[in-house]
C-alpha cells in the first residue's frame, strides 16, 4: 500500500522547502520529492553561488581601489580556482544544513522524479525503481530553467546559460552577454571585474527595462567604468562559432566576436508534462495558472514559485509558499500585493525596488511626486568611496501615501528591506517580504523567532 501524506511537495527550492516546513509546523505529515539537489536552483545554480562569486569580484575591485583609500596593496589578481572552491564550499554547506533542517521537521525527503498521476497519487521514479505515495494535498514547486534563443542555441561550451556561467573552467578573455536583465547585468559585472572584455546586447531600449529610465542610464554609465560595452535596442540574429569562440551578428549588421556567449534572456517554468496532463492543469502560457490562494484548477493541488511565473524571485516563492502551506492544511490565506515583494539586482552598483516605479505611475495615470537623494551627497558614502547612485521615493499626491521606492547604489539590496516598511499596512512579519539573499534577512528571522514562527530556526 502506498504511504500516505497530508502534504506532498514536488521540488525543494525556496518555495518547496519553505512550504514543506510551514505545513509540517502546522501538524501535517509531509514528504518532499526532489529529482536534483536539495535547495533547487536558488541554492545550487542561482542566488547563493552567484552572490558568492560576485562577493569575490567585489573584493577584487576594492583591492584595486585601495590606493584611493590611502592603502598600499600589491597587485590584486583573481585566483579562479580558489574563487570557485569558496563558492562550492558555501553552497555545499548550506545544502547540508537545509537537508538537516527539512529532516529535523519530520519531513521525508525522497530523491527522484515526481509525477502526479491524479487521484491523489504521486509516482516517484528513483534509482532503485518506482515508488507510489499518496497525497491528500499536493504542492507543485518545480521551478524554472534558463530560457533560450532559437537563433543562438545553447551548446553548454561556447554558447552558455547562467548554469554554466557559474562554473566555467577558466575566466574567458571575452564574453558577449545577450540580455540586459537581472542575470545579464550581474554576470556582466562579475566577469568584467575578473578581467574579461564584456559586451551586453539588449533588445529593449535600456538595461533593466522594467525599472525607470534613470536606472538604465546610471547602469550604462557605471558599467562603462568597469569596461562593459552596452548596446541597447538591438537583437542578436545569427551565430557562427568554432570550438572555442563565436561571432554573433546583430540586427543592424554589426558582428561581435567573443570566447563565450552567455544567453541571459530570462527563465521559463519547468513542469513534467505527465503531471499537467494527469491533473488537467490549466496553464497560463508556459506557467501553471493559480488563484490568490495558490490553488490550481484541480482540487487539493497548489503551485508556487517560478512555476507560476509571478516574480521569479526566491523571496517571492517564500511568500507564495506561506499561502499554499496554510491553505493545504486547512487555512484560507491569500497572497498580498505582489508590488510589495522587493526586486533586487546585485550588479555593480546594486539596484532594488519595491512598490511602484515612475513608469508604472505614468502608465496608470497616478499623480505622484518624486523625492530623491544622491549617494554622492551622503557623508558615509563619501567616506566609503561609494558615491554612485541615488534613492527615489514616490508619493501619491492624492493620498499622501508612499507608493514606491527605488534605490540604485552600494548595498541597495540591503536598504530596500527598510524601505519596504514605508509601504503597506499592518501586516504580520511573516507577510513582509525581505529580499533574498541579503543580510537584512537576519532581522526578519530574529523577529519571527521571537514569536516562534521562524522556518529556519529549530522546531518548537
Amino acid at each position: 500500500m502506498a504511504e500516505k501524506y497530508d502534504v506532498v511537495v514536488i521540488g525543494s527550492g525556496p518555495g518547496g522547502y519553505y512550504a514543506a516546513i510551514r505545513a509540517a509546523r502546522r501538524g501535517a505529515s509531509v514528504a518532499v520529492v526532489e529529482k536534483g539537489l536539495v535547495g533547487g536552483t536558488c541554492l545550487n545554480r542561482g542566488c547563493i553561488p552567484s552572490k558568492s562569486l560576485l562577493a569575490s569580484a567585489h573584493t577584487l575591485l576594492d583591492a584595486r581601489d585601495a590606493a584611493m583609500m590611502g592603502i598600499d596593496v600589491a597587485l590584486a589578481a583573481p585566483n579562479w580556482k580558489k574563487i570557485k572552491s569558496r563558492k562550492n564550499a558555501i553552497v555545499s554547506g548550506f545544502r547540508k544544513g537545509l537537508t538537516g533542517l527539512i529532516s529535523a521537521n519530520g519531513i521525508r525527503i525522497i530523491a527522484g522524479r515526481g509525477v502526479a498521476e491524479g487521484g491523489g497519487m504521486v509516482r516517484v521514479e528513483t534509482e532503485s525503481g518506482a515508488e507510489q505515495i499518496a497525497a491528500e494535498n499536493l504542492i507543485l514547486a518545480t521551478g524554472s530553467e534558463p530560457a533560450g534563443l532559437a537563433e543562438i542555441p545553447f551548446d553548454g561550451t561556447v554558447v552558455i546559460s547562467s548554469d554554466e556561467a557559474l562554473d566555467l573552467a577558466a575566466i574567458p578573455r571575452s564574453m558577449l552577454v545577450i540580455g540586459g536583465g537581472v542575470i545579464g547585468c550581474e554576470m556582466a559585472c562579475l566577469y568584467a571585474a575578473l578581467g574579461a572584455k564584456v559586451t551586453i546586447v539588449e533588445a529593449l531600449p535600456q538595461l533593466l527595462d522594467t525599472e525607470d529610465e534613470w536606472v538604465g542610464r546610471l547602469l550604462k554609465r557605471e558599467f562603462n567604468k568597469l569596461g562593459i560595452e552596452t548596446i541597447v535596442s538591438q537583437k542578436a540574429t545569427r551565430l557562427e562559432k568554432t570550438e572555442s569562440s563565436a561571432k554573433v551578428t546583430l540586427h543592424d549588421g554589426r558582428n561581435i566576436a567573443a570566447e563565450k556567449v552567455l544567453v541571459a534572456v530570462g527563465r521559463r517554468p519547468v513542469i513534467d508534462s505527465e503531471t499537467v496532463e494527469s491533473l488537467g492543469l490549466k496553464m497560463n502560457g508556459v506557467s501553471v495558472s493559480v488563484d490568490e490562494g495558490m490553488h490550481t484548477n484541480t482540487d487539493g493541488v497548489y503551485a508556487i514559485g517560478d512555476l507560476v511565473g509571478t516574480t521569479y524571485l526566491a523571496h517571492g516563492a517564500f511568500a507564495e509558499a506561506e499561502v499554499a502551506a496554510a491553505n493545504a492544511t486547512g487555512g484560507n490565506n491569500r497572497i498580498g500585493d505582489y508590488r510589495l515583494i522587493p526586486r533586487a539586482v546585485y550588479s555593480f552598483p546594486e539596484v532594488a525596488t519595491v512598490g511602484r516605479t515612475e513608469k508604472a505611475c505614468n502608465r496608470d495615470g497616478i499623480d505622484f511626486s518624486s523625492g530623491r537623494s544622491s549617494f554622492a551627497a551622503n557623508g558615509r558614502s563619501a567616506a566609503e568611496g561609494r558615491t554612485a547612485g541615488e534613492a527615489r521615493v514616490l508619493q501619491d499626491k492624492s493620498t499622501g501615501a508612499v507608493i514606491g521606492v527605488t534605490i540604485a547604489g552600494d548595498t541597495a539590496t540591503e536598504h530596500i528591506a527598510a524601505a519596504r516598511a514605508l509601504l503597506g499596512g499592518r501586516e504580520k512579519i511573516t507577510d513582509i517580504s525581505f529580499p533574498h539573499p541579503t543580510m537584512s534577512e537576519v532581522l526578519k528571522e530574529a523577529w519571527e523567532d521571537a514569536f516562534g514562527q521562524s522556518v529556519h530556526g529549530p522546531p518548537r
